[in-house]
């Protein structure tokens, strides 16, 4: 990637600028020159480096001037500073700005080839840091979460306030219902959202582990510690720890992280020693809390520190307006991963996802569509892609289910509402396309457009 590095080389000295530029070209880089401090910054206003080479002194600023200017204007560009008057001064100054290193005139350039490579390589370490951090800040908007059913939008509404604030938040719903991501996504819509974020399934470790895990030890703390280990409160310091099935923590450690979350301290097991903390904890459970406290295997007070402000995520079967854009939002996930056309779900199949239980909720849903996308030769999902519990739930509609009341029906709106009802399914299966609607009700296009107006369909 060298011959996409970027570099501006500022120095009075023409005489010690241009070889060094030519030297630089040579081995591959794209090279802009400047004379004085004036220029350099000209040259950062209107142009990108990844890294700036500086002269310490120059007639009319110096080197720390313009690496403060760097600093400010990107966090990923690397300083370079120059000087043909070595000091440990100036060079201990430069460090704490923020220059990558120190060199001294005579350049020489197999030194100089040297640090650029180590610079190079932590430009890039740095830039894919920020975008993976941006990839995650994406993934987890709110937009991104799927559900336009009244129970979603009300988590939604709760969402957008809980991210402004710093309490403490209990998720609760059913294995599947997507607790996780709603932590992550409370965590990267907040103010902390370029710190840690540090998630732990307390069910899936050891209960002679978790204390260890959760709250690290020092050297010597037990057989087989033979050194200091950060916990995953440190590890979150500054940031957010997610506390996964928090039920399924044994009593004695709930007493102890009672004490973290009322102190706002840590000790390490084996030290006496306390580390101050800050800390937002997230915690979520499957489990009915309430019921863990009447049976004594949760602990009352830490029950009400974790439950300051709850969510509750409701199950997928009571969310059955969510399944059409989940599948679709899978499909697409899916087809693309495996390089496939982007595949369609037919009325039957849509119908078959519509009447199941979906005991694993949405995670269950989405191992189903990636199923089928695997498995499934052409681009329209049938009754037979479907795995067998799930088809069997589809039932053929009764056509003589509508009956006439004792005291009478008024036909014709009965038959308009049955209209509308169709023609709204058939224009959410072809996302709105008219043509595919009318297609699936065995109509022209015109007829369908005439019969929306008629009824008073705004689409």
């Amino acid at each position: 990637m060298k011959d996409q590095i970027k570099i501006l080389l500022v120095d009075d000295d023409e005489y010690s600028r241009e070889p060094l530029s030519l030297l630089l070209k040579k081995s591959g880089f794209v090279v802009k020159g400047a004379g004085t401090g004036h220029e350099a910054l000209q040259c950062l206003a209107s142009e990108q480096f990844n890294i700036v080479i500086t002269d310490l002194f120059l007639p009319d600023s110096n080197g720390i001037d313009i690496l403060k200017e760097v600093k400010r204007i990107s966090s990923t560009m690397e300083v370079i500073l120059i000087t043909g008057f070595a000091s440990a001064e100036t060079a201990v100054q430069a460090m704490k700005e923020g220059a990558f290193d120190y060199i001294t005139k005579p350049v020489n350039f197999e030194e100089l080839k040297i640090v650029l490579a180590k610079a190079i390589e932590k430009h890039h370490l740095v830039n894919e840091n920020v975008y993976l951090k941006k990839q995650l800040r994406d993934k987890y908007e709110f937009s991104n979460i799927i559900g336009n059913s009244p129970a979603m939008q009300q988590v939604f509404n709760l969402l957008k306030r809980v991210v402004k604030t710093d309490s403490t938040v209990l998720i609760m719903g059913e294995s599947g219902t997507g607790k996780e991501v709603v932590a992550k996504a409370i965590h990267f819509n907040s103010p902390r959202k370029t710190m840690p974020f540090v998630a732990v399934h307390c069910g899936a470790i050891p209960e002679n582990l978790l204390e260890s895990e959760l709250f690290g030890y020092v050297r010597g703390a037990f057989t087989g510690a033979n050194k200091d280990k950060v916990g995953k409160f440190e590890a979150a310091n500054g940031g957010t720890i997610f506390l996964d099935e928090i039920g399924t923590m044994p009593l004695q450690l709930q007493t102890k992280l009672l004490r973290v979350l009322q102190e706002h301290e840590v000790e390490r097991v084996g030290s006496h020693r306390t580390i101050k903390l800050d800390v937002r904890v997230i915690s979520a459970t499957n489990n009915q809390l309430e019921e863990e406290v009447r049976q004594g295997r949760f602990r009352e007070d830490l029950y009400w520190r974790l439950n300051v402000i709850p969510i509750i995520l409701p199950p997928l079967r009571e969310r059955i307006q969510d399944i059409l854009p989940l599948a679709r939002h899978f499909l697409a996930k899916y087809c693309q991963e495996m390089n496939r056309p982007l595949m369609n779900l037919g009325r039957e199949s849509l119908e078959s996802l519509e009447g199941y239980h979906w005991p694993g909720n949405v995670r269950e849903l989405e191992n189903v569509i990636e199923r089928v996308v695997a498995l499934t030769e052409l681009n329209h999902i049938t009754m037979d892609d479907l795995p067998p519990n799930i088809s069997g739930a589809f039932k053929e509609p009764d056509e003589y289910s509508i009956r006439v009341p004792i005291s009478g029906i008024d036909l014709t709106k009965t038959v308009s509402r049955i209209e509308m009802k169709m023609i709204d399914e058939a224009l959410t299966l072809s996302n709105g396309v008219k043509a595919q609607a009318a297609a699936l009700l065995n109509l022209n296009r015109t007829t369908l457009v005439e019969k929306m107006r008629r009824l008073g369909m705004q689409r």
